[in-house]
């Protein structure tokens, strides 16, 4: 074979190579379990745009810039890394702390809300969890709002159940996550201010008020009584 056989057959073969398909990045964006502007009139359509498409979004992309060099990292659910954060190289802790918070956050917020029509009261078991707990639904409700209300800057206020099986209600900073100490997640509050300030400006007891009429608690009746089990 001659020498410029050999030249075009690896011409031939690099832009093969050119043309192959870019491997899948190892998290994506979930998709709205319903449209932009279901969740009217509490949550406006251009906030939810935004919020998945840009916000949400951005940190998919810098989760994955993140772990792009380390396939066995690459590998793990988003869960899984927060549950691992304190093993992981110093220098990946940061962007999974906020990153990563930040997908397994929204991506569980999404699935938490729904239109108010289908939003529905807590199922039982849960319910008599949140009696045991809190004194009652609306006290429950009232605690919720209370702590949301009380996060200073950016966070989540948020309903866990702990390791040792109690529910909890606690503030997070920014895109911290329950999971980093060990409970697990039931419903996540964003009080960051791209969440409502489109609709509500400065008025984050009102967007709390509306928020709370579009909990999907078939969603986080069935989670509980899963973590449960």
């Amino acid at each position: 074979m001659t020498r410029r056989h050999l030249l075009e057959m690896a011409a031939v073969g690099g832009g093969i190579a050119a043309m192959a398909p870019a491997a899948a990045p190892p998290f994506t964006l979930p998709k709205l379990p319903y449209a932009y502007d279901a969740l009217e009139p509490y949550i406006d359509a251009r906030t939810m745009e935004i919020h998945h498409d840009k916000h949400h979004q951005a940190y998919v992309d810098n989760l994955n810039k993140a772990v792009v060099g380390d396939p066995a990292l690459a590998a793990l659910t988003v869960e899984q890394l927060l549950q691992k954060i304190d093993s992981l190289p110093a220098p990946l802790r940061t962007p999974v702390r906020n990153q990563g918070g930040g997908h397994a956050n929204h991506s569980l917020f999404w699935e938490t809300l729904a239109p108010s029509s289908k939003s529905g009261k807590p199922a039982p078991k849960l319910s008599a969890a949140l009696d045991k707990a809190f004194g009652g639904f609306t006290a429950f409700q009232d605690k919720l709002r209370t702590t949301a209300l009380a996060v200073f800057g950016s966070g989540w206020a948020w309903l866990s159940v702990s390791p040792g099986g109690e529910l909890v209600i606690e503030p997070l900073p920014n895109q911290d996550s329950p999971i980093l100490t060990g409970k697990r997640p039931l419903l996540g509050i964003d009080v960051w201010e791209h969440a409502y300030y489109l609709k509500y400006q400065n008025r984050r007891a009102d967007y709390l008020a509306a928020i709370l009429q579009v909990i999907n608690w078939d969603y986080v009746s069935h989670r509980y009584e899963e973590l449960s089990k």
